[in-house]
């Protein structure tokens, strides 16, 4: 038997898969779906997303590089709140009006949608 982890969309999943022997096919993996919910817990934090009344949209698809905002944070127009590394360059993406950084709803690291929203302003 080797355990193996793997992660589809986001959530991760033990899987188990048994050696037969040498001249026989694998037997099927069998996820063990009990493992996978509490690593997919950090839902929690999903309450605070979408905080604020003004949201901060991706302007194209690509990965979190940095966030350069935090919560409570003020900022101006055209501060920039996160940073998006899409096609080797880094795109900053601003806040679209004044306010308070109500909440950060992407971590660096994540792969975004052209238009996601990535934080909120009060």
């Amino acid at each position: 038997m080797k355990n193996y982890t793997i992660t589809v969309n986001g959530n991760v999943y033990d899987v188990t898969v048994e050696e037969t022997g040498a001249g026989s096919a694998p037997a099927a993996p069998r996820a063990t779906a009990p493992k996978a919910a509490p690593k997919a817990a950090p839902a929690a934090p999903a309450a605070a997303k979408g905080a604020g009344s003004i949201q901060v949209k991706a302007g194209a698809a690509g990965k979190v590089f940095k966030i350069e905002a935090s919560v409570g944070q003020s900022v101006k127009k055209g501060d920039t709140v996160v940073i998006i590394e899409a096609m080797k360059m880094e795109i900053p993406v601003v806040a679209p009006e004044d306010g308070t950084v109500a909440s950060i709803d992407a971590a660096v690291g994540d792969a975004i949608e052209s238009g996601a929203v990535l934080a909120t302003l009060n």
